[in-house]
């Protein structure tokens, strides 16, 4: 198989990820019992560098800012998938760093979340990894 192959299924993997991580990760279940948690989230304020702020704009804030990096990290899988084989070779650091950064995401996936993200960042770190190995050779 051809690393484009990879980077393009990773393409549209990151982008589903990065929709549902940016619509979902706000969403409660009443029976999780959190809503007093989420009240005081919403409600406790406190001053950093001039800014009023709460916890729960901390917690929005993270949220965005990984769907953001899964964008970005969409476009730039779509982007390796349409360089030449000889211009990919000369872009290992950058291949194997996509690849580590996401092998560290499914390690704290696997850690801290649940199915859905687990098997999302598994299959990425699978295919930034194929990439990054035939683009090697």
């Amino acid at each position: 198989m051809k690393a484009s192959i990879f980077y393009r299924v990773a393409a549209v993997l990151l982008l589903l990820f990065a929709v549902g991580h940016t619509l979902g990760f706000r969403q409660s279940d009443p029976s999780w019992g959190v809503e007093a948690l989420l009240a005081s989230m919403r409600s406790t304020h406190f001053e950093v560098q001039g800014f009023d702020r709460t916890y729960w704009e901390f917690f929005v804030a993270a949220g965005l800012s990984v769907g953001v990096f899964y964008l970005f990290a969409a476009i730039l899988a779509w982007q390796l998938a349409s360089l030449p084989a000889e211009v990919l070779a000369l872009v290992g650091g950058v291949r194997w760093a996509f690849a580590l950064c996401f092998a560290a995401i499914t390690v704290v996936s696997c850690r801290y979340l649940f199915v859905l993200p687990i098997a999302f960042s598994s299959v990425i770190t699978v295919c930034l990894i194929s990439a990054a190995w035939l683009s090697s050779e």
